[in-house]
């Protein structure tokens, strides 16, 4: 025997007519600014985490930064304006607005190594023979 069939659902709303009785009953004494008080105050407790979530989503996609590694390309994510180690090559990184950026000591200069694969030089220009300078 299957307890949870859709056709034996049934809801248990006999509580309601007491509330709803107290209700009209404080709103005809003249105390409708009571019920309209609660009635804010508990749409206000249903509402406030959907605006919470919503503004931390907003602030989320405006100070993360997704982008790959300087070294090694790796995609990373991290929060702008904070330091992280890359976890593939271990340098550390300070994340900027749209890029990482590694982070030096001053005075350490980068230098970008490039691979030549194929040079053909056609054609050497005449160069003056080295020992017919001018020395004097």
């Amino acid at each position: 025997m299957n307890q949870f069939d859709l056709r034996t659902v049934q809801f248990n709303l006999s509580g309601i007519g007491c509330w709803l009785t107290l209700i009209g009953l404080i709103w005809l004494l003249g105390l409708g600014w009571l019920v309209k008080s609660v009635a804010l105050l508990l749409l206000l407790l249903f509402l406030a985490p959907v605006f919470a979530f919503l503004g931390f989503r907003f602030w989320l996609q405006r100070n993360l930064t997704r982008a790959g590694c300087p070294v090694c390309q790796t995609s990373l994510t991290g929060l702008r304006g904070t330091a992280i180690a890359c976890p593939n090559c271990g340098t550390s990184l300070e994340v900027l607005a749209t890029a990482f950026e590694r982070v030096a000591e001053a005075g350490t200069i980068d230098v970008t190594a490039v691979d030549v694969v194929d040079v053909r030089v056609e054609s050497v220009p005449d160069l003056p023979p080295s020992g017919s300078g001018e020395d004097g």
